[in-house]
């Protein structure tokens, strides 16, 4: 068996087993929090970070018109520094909206060009992806940080794209929390509480700067921004 697909197969035959031994099974409560198991097998991929009362928020898929500026008003509110982790294919389309993200003091990080599935990708394609995307930062932010930040859509990459990214200079970087912002199932109080409830000091926290999050994302992150503050968290980026 390929090395590239031992774990996530592991990884799903625990979901299974849950799934099949209890009818109170809860698939997004079970994926709110990054699984321990995978922090054990790949301790260079960031989840968390020992900082005493801080949080990290990302925001992937972005820029987009209309939504990523929403987020920039909402982060000046509390003076909140974030990592916006852009799809290369949105950059190109939208650059006033990168800039403006840049221009406000927000981390950048890749997050392929065509959002590509890493375990439904080849090695090559998804190399290839991932560089066009990074010359086109180089080209737009020209202070793009060292080691340079990845984060990998929908959390699926393969050892062999992982170690090739590693090898250039790649960070990947993955969360501790995600919102469930993107999922037209999930409520908006739900989302709201998949932070709250199971964020900590450290934490990198996922929402999304995109169409498909939108309602769930303009009831949350405010709040999120509330919370967090009036416990005296500072919000910095990666």
């Amino acid at each position: 068996m390929s090395e590239d697909f031992t774990l996530p197969l592991f990884f799903g035959g625990i979901i299974q087993h849950f799934q099949a031994g209890s009818s109170h099974f809860n698939m997004n409560r079970f994926l709110v929090k990054y699984p321990s198991i995978l922090r054990w097998f790949y301790p260079k991929r960031p989840s968390r970070i020992k900082a005493p009362k801080s949080i990290y928020l990302t925001f992937d898929d972005g820029p987009i018109p209309g939504i990523t500026p929403w987020v920039l008003e909402q982060l000046r509110k509390y003076n909140a520094k974030a990592t916006f982790f852009c799809i290369g294919e949105n950059i190109e389309k939208h650059p006033e909206v990168f800039q403006q993200v840049v221009s406000e003091g927000h981390q950048i990080g890749n997050h392929s060009f065509h959002h590509l599935n890493g375990w439904k990708t080849s090695t090559s394609e998804y190399i290839k992806d991932v560089l066009i995307t990074e010359d086109l930062l180089n080209k737009e932010y020209p202070e793009n940080p060292q080691p340079k930040l990845f984060r990998p859509p929908f959390g699926k990459i393969k050892n062999s794209q992982a170690r090739k990214l590693t090898e250039q200079g790649f960070k990947i970087v993955m969360w501790d929390v995600i919102s469930w912002d993107f999922d037209s199932d999930i409520k908006k109080e739900t989302c709201h509480k998949n932070v709250i409830k199971n964020a900590k000091e450290g934490s990198i926290i996922v929402f999304h700067d995109s169409e498909k999050a939108l309602k769930n994302l303009k009831y949350a992150l405010p709040k999120v921004l509330k919370y967090f503050s009036d416990k005296g968290y500072e919000f910095k980026s990666l």
